[in-house]
């Protein structure tokens, strides 16, 4: 870093040459974590971290270390009860015991862009659901939740059409036979990304039946991010929303 900084100042780099330098400058090695604190500057938001698994004790150093760089809006996703309690005693935590994501030092005033929908097709799929509204909302997305709109009472989801309309993407979260995100993807103009989730008896096997079910839709537009993976769903739709031209 301060090579890069002698570096401009003696008129060695321009501050773009410097920047492009600098976004792929090594991690920081923990010995348990290596942390990409380029992240941000690369991809527009800082490492994520996947809470599960870690200890509280790794889970608190590499949060510590982050915010050190500056790291803001850090998303911990299924992050434990206990893992939170121990985080929010060292960090300022925002936590969602449902889909189980802290925020640590969230920006509080951030501006929202664009439009993205977040339909679920019922309320046992909430957990899924408020990974991928979470994530997009802290990634700077104005979000619009559609809770419990599946295809079992159609009519529902068919209230919504105003809100379906306005969508500039759409996350449609299902189990059990996966049919909302056809049924959404027939109806709508902007993409649609469908995310399977576990919920449902046997033979959904554990999801399987709905991943399988959305990976053959029948509507155009529409696609498959892995079982309950809210959280790629929320990057994604978030990508999409702010791309050049169409985030307003």
């Amino acid at each position: 870093m301060l090579d890069l900084l002698r570096a401009v100042k003696n008129g060695g780099l321009s501050p773009a040459e410097a920047l492009e330098k600098l976004r792929f400058q090594p991690f920081e090695d923990l010995g348990y974590a290596k942390i990409d604190h380029q992240r941000g500057i690369r991809q527009g938001m800082a490492e994520v971290i996947y809470g599960a698994g870690k200890t509280p004790e790794q889970i608190c150093g590499i949060v510590a270390h982050m915010r050190e760089k500056g790291a803001r809006n850090i998303l911990v996703t299924r992050l434990s009860p206990q893992g939170a309690e121990r985080l929010a005693s060292e960090s300022v935590l925002e936590y969602h015991p449902i889909p189980r994501l802290g925020i640590v030092e969230r920006e509080k005033d951030q501006a929202l862009t664009g439009a993205v929908v977040i339909a679920s097709g019922g309320t046992s799929d909430m957990a899924v659901s408020e990974e991928a509204a979470l994530t997009a909302e802290v990634l700077g997305n104005r979000v619009i939740r559609l809770y419990d709109v599946g295809v079992a009472g159609l009519h529902r989801l068919l209230a919504h059409l105003g809100e379906l309309a306005a969508a500039r993407v759409v996350v449609a979260v299902a189990g059990m036979e996966g049919a909302l995100p056809s049924v959404i993807g027939g109806l709508v103009d902007c993409p649609v990304i469908a995310v399977p989730t576990s919920v449902g008896y046997g033979a959904n096997f554990g999801g399987l039946s709905a991943l399988l079910a959305m990976l053959n839709s029948c509507a155009s537009g529409v696609s498959v991010v892995n079982i309950d993976n809210g959280f790629g769903a929320g990057v994604l739709a978030s990508r999409i929303n702010q791309m050049p031209g169409i985030a307003g």
